[in-house]
């Protein structure tokens, strides 16, 4: 099992790695989470030390705080209509660059920024990479606080189960920056997820879902065996190694 500190040193690696996809006069997405900090942090360097000049376009409040702190020049995702790049991270990663986000509770303004990009690559150390979507991780789903009963019935009566995330370090439900909540679902083995996530979105109170399909162009994956980065890369409807 990896420790705490080479799954540090993994994503350190791969957050520097992902920085050095980052050209001149870039408009670039930034994502949100443990990951991305290292990212930040490396652009940061970048632009003080070898005069890069971008503009990013974060996530999530938190990720805006760490741009602004490292030197980093922003702007409001509804400022922009396209972006030269985006850059995330994820909590499960799946053979076709499949992905399920929003353990940081920042899915739908990173659904958002993804869409947009040119080219959307996600970053992520080989503990995320899993057989196919939904092996350990639940699927977090943003939706408006009226519609959670609602929302609890129609996905038990799919045969799945969900889930009121509730905040770690204060009383009561996560709210995101968008004001809503968070649910997270988890369905059998075997259940087709891209059916569901289809299914959600018809659902009135559904804000988005953690359900990343057919956005990412590329996944970096720092490798614990050798502290290297692995690169799988979308072409067409395939992917490489």
């Amino acid at each position: 099992m990896k420790n705490t500190d080479t799954n540090k040193d993994l994503k350190r690696l791969v957050g520097a790695t992902a920085a050095q996809l980052v050209e001149n006069g870039m408009i670039c997405g930034i994502g949100t989470g443990s990951t991305v900090v290292f990212l930040i942090e490396e652009l940061g360097r970048r632009v003080r030390e070898e005069k890069l000049e971008i503009i990013g376009v974060p996530t999530s409040f938190q990720s805006k705080i760490l741009c602004r702190a490292n030197g980093i020049k922003t702007l409001d995702l509804q400022e922009c209509a396209r972006l030269d790049l985006a850059i995330d991270g994820a909590d499960e990663v799946d053979p076709e660059l499949n992905a399920i986000k929003g353990g940081g509770a920042a899915h739908t303004m990173e659904k958002i920024v993804a869409a947009m990009a040119e080219r959307f690559v996600i970053i992520v150390d080989d503990s995320k990479l899993v057989p196919k979507l939904g092996t350990a991780f639940p699927v977090p789903v943003e939706i408006i606080p009226s519609a959670l009963g609602y929302l609890t019935a129609k996905i038990r009566e799919w045969g799945g189960e969900s889930q009121l995330r509730m905040g770690a370090r204060k009383d009561g439900p996560v709210i995101t920056d968008n004001g809503q909540f968070v649910i997270d679902l988890k369905f059998k083995s075997g259940t087709d997820l891209r059916k569901i996530d289809s299914q959600l979105h018809q659902l009135p109170g559904v804000i988005e879902t953690g359900l990343f399909f057919d956005l990412a162009k590329q996944v970096l994956v720092g490798m614990g065996n050798d502290l290297t980065v692995r690169t799988m890369e979308r072409q067409k409807d395939s992917f490489k190694h």
